[in-house]
């Protein structure tokens, strides 16, 4: 008889008694392709990312980092190897608990920020905590004013908050979906390619927000881009070209 993988279940904390924390991130051996006769686009020997951590993520575009986010979220597992995000082997999870799991757990900001445009800009920032009850939770007794709160500390003045999103900058919007990502307090925050669309002041400060946030809420930030300049405001770079060995291979191919 063949047993499907468990949904996921909220554990409780455990570094309680005073327990060494786990990495948020660590993958082991992992072998990853989209089709079993395909060739792989990620080939990672071991990567580990300390919690509290602010990890820039550099590679250029092609060389597998979509790849390597969509396993870290759950969305797709690895055919070899493991990903275990907060002590829990993402592939020991059936589909609906890895989705519960992000949900829980994830914040995303997206390159294309993937705001909702018939949405107010604090109901945008709303949605994680309309998915998962432990994020709704964490925000506090009143969620709205927690959007309210994150949206000032990403410098969104009252007068913006009840516009559509569609009324907004490129640089409003991606405050935006930082505050939606941020909600909640999720213990691992991933931003992809967030800056792209940014002249040089605009993005340091920007940056310089998420890390006040991340710290404040004891997340853990992985930072992906392609832009080598932003490497220095971050704890620890990491080299996607050389960490991932299947990186020249999803060039080749693209």
């Amino acid at each position: 008889m063949t047993t499907s993988a468990p949904a996921y279940i909220p554990a409780v904390n455990a570094n309680a008694a005073g327990e060494t924390a786990h990495a948020v991130v660590d993958l082991d051996a992992v072998r990853f392709a989209w089709s079993d006769t395909g060739p792989p686009v990620v080939d990672i020997d071991s990567l580990r990312i300390a919690p509290g951590e602010r990890v820039f993520l550099r590679g250029p575009s092609g060389s597998g980092k979509s790849s390597l986010l969509s396993l870290l979220a759950g969305v797709v597992t690895p055919q070899q190897g493991s990903v275990t995000v907060l002590g829990q082997d993402l592939a020991a999870l059936s589909g609906a608990g890895r989705d519960r799991f992000r949900a829980d757990h994830i914040g995303f900001i997206f390159q294309m920020f993937n705001l909702i445009p018939y949405l107010s800009v604090v109901e945008n920032v709303l949605l994680p905590c309309g998915f998962s009850a432990r994020r709704r939770a964490r925000a506090g007794g009143d969620a709205q004013q927690e959007a309210v709160r994150l949206l000032e500390h990403l410098d969104m003045g009252a007068p913006l908050l009840r516009r559509p999103v569609t009324e907004l900058s490129v640089g409003q919007q991606q405050r935006v979906a930082a505050a939606r990502a941020l909600i909640g307090a999720p213990d691992l925050v991933i931003a992809d390619e967030p800056t792209s669309s940014l002249d040089a002041d605009l993005r340091a400060a920007f940056i310089g927000l998420m890390f006040r946030e991340c710290e404040r809420e004891k997340a853990t930030l992985i930072f992906v881009s392609h832009d080598a300049s932003l490497a220095g405001l971050f704890d620890r770079t990491v080299e996607f070209a050389q960490l991932n060995r299947a990186s020249g291979a999803v060039r080749a191919a693209a």
